[in-house]
């Protein structure tokens, strides 16, 4: 899928540059901290993973998206962020021509799953809360394992398109620092010596096509959610779900928003952000959402709170109970 023609491409490795105003002083300060994002995005997520693993009482519905998120946020910070930090760590931003181009696939592919993986999220919170009584009978564990392998499989399809695209009609010629924080569709088109109208077109219309749709079926959601709730008689009700609502629809927003500007600048002419404020606004709306998920979609549920108190009060009584003595039979004869 990545071979091209070494006659008409002639760079065999790019360069990651991050933010390109950065002063080398600030490196291992940011390292240090995108590190930190990393480990915490890791250790989050997978705390969850071991949790729907060993608790059988989290193997329902719900909890199999938010399963699926977590995985979809690890493979997202591990494809992503190495690269990054090593660029500011030992100041070597380098990557080779075909890793870059497995990069970019992976980092659209995972950018789409979660698209999908936060719909379906919100359509199961549609049904359960404006359809209680159907919910059951809709949403089994078959049914949401269905959408998740789907949601894992279709998402492969648009970057595969556009990373085909790249690695048999683009010819780079020379230009090889990528003003971003990993290898995507918009960073290497700029670097591109190819007549890219028709690829660039194709691309921003696949993006639009992934942001826009579950984003409509999202707010399509959460206003009927908002419209249920307010039908409720019970305030303390209307508040807790307004609460849980809120605080998903920050994170969707972050999701969003910040992406459909940065795929859309090239299209708006009234529109133009600086090198650095791309890459901000790519790194917030790519790394936010995988470091507070875990808190905001599963850390904040009752029922995995009360299995964490569980956990942490059996581990604290195996630590404080006092050691039995050791016995030794004695035989009297």
């Amino acid at each position: 899928m990545f071979e091209v023609d070494d006659n008409y491409t002639r760079v065999s490795e790019f360069v990651i540059v991050g933010f390109p105003g950065l002063h080398p002083s600030f490196f291992h300060l940011v390292a240090w901290f995108f590190f930190f994002v990393y480990v915490t995005t890791v250790v989050g997520n997978f705390l969850l993973v071991v949790l729907f693993a060993l608790e059988r009482s989290l193997q329902k519905p719900m909890y199999i998206i938010m399963l699926s998120l977590a995985l979809s946020d690890i493979g997202f910070a591990t494809v992503a962020l190495p690269n990054l930090i090593a660029r500011w760590w030992w100041d070597d931003g380098r990557i080779s021509f075909h890793t870059c181009m497995f990069q970019e696939q992976m980092i659209h592919y995972f950018g789409t799953l979660n698209s999908l993986i936060m719909m379906t999220m919100a359509m199961d919170r549609y049904l359960a809360i404006c359809h209680p009584l159907r919910y059951p009978m809709l949403m089994t564990n078959r049914t949401m394992s269905g959408l998740t392998v789907f949601s894992w499989i279709s998402a492969q399809v648009a970057p595969a398109i556009v990373t085909v695209d790249f690695s048999r009609k683009v010819a780079f010629c020379g230009p090889n620092r990528i003003l971003h924080a990993y290898c995507d569709a918009i960073a290497l088109t700029r670097l591109s010596c190819s007549n890219m109208v028709v690829i660039n077109n194709s691309s921003y219309g696949l993006a639009m096509f992934v942001l826009l749709v579950p984003f409509s079926l999202i707010i399509f959601s959460y206003v009927s959610i908002i419209v249920t709730v307010m039908r409720m008689a019970n305030a303390q009700g209307r508040r807790k779900t307004f609460s849980t609502c809120g605080t998903q629809g920050c994170l969707i927003i972050i999701y969003y928003i910040p992406r459909f500007i940065v795929y859309s600048t090239p299209y708006m002419p009234n529109l133009t952000i600086t090198p650095d404020l791309r890459v901000g606004l790519s790194l917030i709306c790519s790394l936010f959402p995988p470091v507070a998920n875990p808190f905001i979609y599963c850390f904040r549920t009752k029922e995995i709170r009360t299995i964490l108190g569980r956990w942490r009060k059996g581990w604290g009584n195996s630590r404080t109970e006092p050691r039995k003595p050791n016995t030794v039979a004695v035989i009297t004869r």
